[in-house]
């Protein structure tokens, strides 16, 4: 039998009605977790919710948009009000772009994503921090390799990442004495939803993935990947060969990095 880290871990998590969270919820429902869905899409959220439920699990469904900081405190609340606790927060939630920088028609774009992905998680974890603390819990941060190094095509989303990075690394050394974990996650390009709802040069969703979808992680590993890098409660989980070796090779070739990064984009892998 799989260890079973997660069963009876009242859970919060973000962006859990499809991709990486909805993956994510299933897995932990498969351990007995105890969720707290946070999502906009309230009928998928259930859909979700009713799946965990089958799968062994408790799920508790609170309709949330994370850019608004009182209902990350409502998502919060509820999930504290009805298990009694919080163990564990993952931040998830997130939003992309698909285009050159100078061809965006509107910069609006990218004050969203910087609140739906950076401050979405700041809301959450100044939320849940209080019960975190009394029950020496975890948080996790889905970040990117988009937070490590810049991106074409991607610029403000890679600029969420690193002010995510930048602010839970930070937050990892102020909160060390309370016994809570801060594990970053950093996917390369994994096979979601997400870049068919990316922002295009037009500001709309692009309603197509410029990635070859079939060629990248699923889902599924990367949700194993997240679960148990924040079972080991482990600092940061870099996935795929590519970003692990693509950090080395920033150290002494940078602008090597530059290129890989370029190709990426171009080949859509």
């Amino acid at each position: 039998m799989a260890e079973q880290h997660f069963h009876e871990n009242a859970i919060v998590l973000t962006g859990a009605s499809r991709g990486i969270g909805r993956a994510l919820a299933f897995q932990l429902a498969d351990q007995g977790a105890w969720l707290g869905l946070g999502a906009r899409d309230q009928a998928s959220l259930e859909q979700v919710a009713e799946e965990c439920q089958r799968r062994g699990g408790r799920a508790l469904v609170v309709q949330t948009d994370v850019a608004e900081q009182s209902q990350c405190q409502r998502l919060i609340a509820q999930t504290a009000l009805e298990y009694g606790r919080i163990d564990t927060l993952i931040n998830n939630a997130g939003i992309t772009m698909w285009s050159r920088f100078e061809d965006l028609q509107d910069l609006g774009p990218l004050e969203q994503i910087m609140k739906v992905n950076y401050l979405g998680s700041v809301y959450c974890t100044a939320a849940a921090l209080p019960y975190l603390k009394r029950s020496k819990g975890r948080i996790v941060a889905v970040s990117s390799l988009a937070g490590k190094s810049g991106i074409p095509t991607r610029s403000g989303y890679a600029a969420s990442k690193h002010a995510m990075i930048g602010f839970f690394d930070s937050l990892r050394i102020e909160i060390a004495e309370y016994g809570i974990s801060v594990t970053m996650i950093l996917p390369d390009f994994v096979s979601s939803e997400a870049r068919t709802r990316a922002f295009g040069p037009d500001g709309h969703p692009l309603g197509v993935s410029p990635v070859q979808e079939s060629k990248v992680m699923t889902v599924e590993e990367c949700a194993r990947l997240i679960i148990a890098a924040a079972a080991q409660r482990q600092r940061e989980e870099v996935m795929g060969l590519r970003g692990k070796a693509g950090l080395w090779i920033k150290l002494i070739a940078p602008a090597l990095v530059d290129r890989i990064a370029s190709r990426a984009i171009q080949s859509g892998r």
